[in-house]
């Protein structure tokens, strides 16, 4: 199997849920450059950090919190960029305040953060899985900010089957905007860890570019009761 958007999706986030129901995502960084290949992802409290490797300076467009969780309340969010932690804040605020946590939100913010103010007009795709305060199950939400308009999606995942947007599509040499109009990519999965969520994310985007593999890391994490279990593979040891 090979991903579902090309050999080149850069950033990719994925969100549904396991064979057995757990609310689960998986995350993806792949680079062409060598300076975007020299990143890692690295745990830290309650969160994951992309961030540089050894001395080199840090870059708010390649360093980011990929992901925040909130084991008291089962909230997660996912994402390529400095929107994580305005989405975290604002889904934990309408969790406390028995709001119900829809799609409108999350758009309004990717609506403000827009594209990347790169040359090719960077999406910045995030993920989140939350539950209305009091209720157990969980609400999807995937969003894209793109140069023609930001998409948001509610997503109603069956068991074993993600759903997923990423930066890029098409041939590795000319990478385009991700295409909205087509909706978020599906994926059939059967991890049941998040090890293996995260090994069937990175096997499946193996790829080279210019003789090097564009492979940065991936990050693999499923719920158990409001708790998440988080587990990430990295091309560098660090």
């Amino acid at each position: 199997m090979k991903n579902p958007n090309g050999p080149y999706p850069g950033r990719q986030v994925f969100i549904g849920m396991t064979e057995k129901g757990k609310p689960a995502f998986a995350y993806l960084v792949t680079g062409r450059s060598p300076a975007s290949r020299e990143r890692l992802a690295t745990p830290k409290d309650n969160s994951i950090i992309m961030g540089p490797l050894g001395n080199a300076p840090y870059d708010w467009l390649r360093h980011y919190t990929a992901v925040k969780y909130d084991n008291g309340i089962g909230l997660l969010v996912v994402t390529n960029g400095i929107q994580t932690e305005a989405i975290f804040e604002m889904y934990k605020l309408l969790y406390h305040t028995a709001s119900a946590p829809n799609k409108s939100y999350l758009k309004k913010i990717m609506d403000g953060a827009n594209y990347e103010p790169d040359s090719l007009h960077t999406p910045r795709p995030s993920g989140v899985i939350t539950n209305p305060a009091g209720k157990t199950e969980p609400v999807y939400l995937l969003s894209i900010p793109t140069d023609k308009d930001t998409a948001a999606w509610q997503i109603k995942p069956k068991p074993g089957t993600f759903y997923g947007v990423s930066t890029y599509r098409g041939d590795i040499e000319n990478p385009v905007s991700y295409d909205i109009e087509k909706g978020p990519a599906e994926v059939k999965c059967t991890a049941q860890t998040p090890e293996e969520l995260a090994k069937f994310l990175y096997d499946i985007s193996a790829e080279t570019y210019k003789g090097d593999d564009i492979r940065v890391c991936a990050i693999g994490g499923i719920r158990e009761g409001n708790a998440w279990k988080i587990a990430h593979i990295n091309r560098h040891k660090g």
